[in-house]
């Protein structure tokens, strides 16, 4: 039902929720599930599949709603899938949510539409994420705690805020760069931090249920290279050296916990 503060307060966002998957029977009815369970209902789903080989189209059929388009073609990658997202998307705040990962409560939608009403429509509103494991468990919170604060300048430290807890306004977005095959998320999100003029954090518990075990997980060392050539050029080369330097017993408490997740 929507909201008194949607009715009687400004319009309504709309949020496009973009979903991209390939071969993901085991994961995607999670994360149709909690989208389906929102409370707020001012929000398309755009479920872009990679033109799936296993039951994946069959149980987004299973799960119907007014509100999702499912698309299914090749594509060459999750960056161009989510490029097919975002250039289809009609809704004001984009939210990429993977298959597998989860809006963290029937509510989380609204919290976002209320955090945006409340501050003008800001052009970046995020929060917190926790990791969860295949069976829905909570497994840890996120290796990186989300600022109060966030700037552009905030990424130089590396991804601050997970990417399907970074709701960005659309028209900001441009594209994602596909010659990043493993980190262009996080390029993408400091491109849209250059543009955008406030940034607001939603308090409380987590927005996104993060499943562990992602592509940058299973590309561990291809993905920090790039990200490290993605610091180098927005926040320089030795200022980045130095800031690795510092980054290496996290990068080992991260990799002890990750172990952890796989045993």
């Amino acid at each position: 039902m929507m909201s008194n503060r949607l009715k009687n307060a400004q319009p309504a966002p709309l949020f496009s929720i973009i979903t991209v998957c390939y071969n993901a029977q085991d994961t995607i009815a999670a994360t149709l599930e909690s989208v389906d369970s929102q409370t707020c209902e001012h929000y398309e789903h755009l479920v872009v599949d990679g033109a799936s080989t296993d039951h994946t189209l069959d149980i987004a059929r299973e799960h119907p709603n007014l509100r999702r388009r499912v698309f299914s073609s090749p594509d060459n990658g999750i960056y161009d899938a989510m490029n097919k997202g975002l250039t289809t998307a009609r809704g004001e705040y984009l939210v990429f949510l993977n298959s597998g990962d989860a809006l963290h409560s029937p509510d989380t939608l609204q919290r976002i539409a209320d955090a945006i009403i409340d501050n003008g429509f800001p052009g970046v509103v995020y929060g917190q994420t926790q990791v969860v494991g295949k069976d829905r468990g909570r497994l840890a919170d996120r290796h990186l705690t989300a600022p109060d604060v966030l700037t552009y300048k905030s990424f130089a430290d590396g991804m601050v805020v997970c990417h399907q807890a970074f709701v960005a306004l659309r028209r900001i977005c441009d594209e994602y760069d596909l010659k990043y095959r493993y980190s262009a998320d996080y390029e993408w999100c400091i491109r849209v931090l250059q543009h955008s003029r406030r940034n607001v954090a939603v308090k409380g518990e987590p927005l996104v249920d993060y499943l562990a075990g992602g592509m940058s997980a299973k590309h561990r060392g291809k993905s920090l290279w790039e990200r490290f050539r993605i610091m180098s050029y927005y926040y320089g080369f030795f200022p980045t050296v130095l800031r690795h330097m510092k980054f290496i017993p996290r990068y080992l408490r991260r990799s002890r916990v990750e172990r952890g997740f796989s045993s």
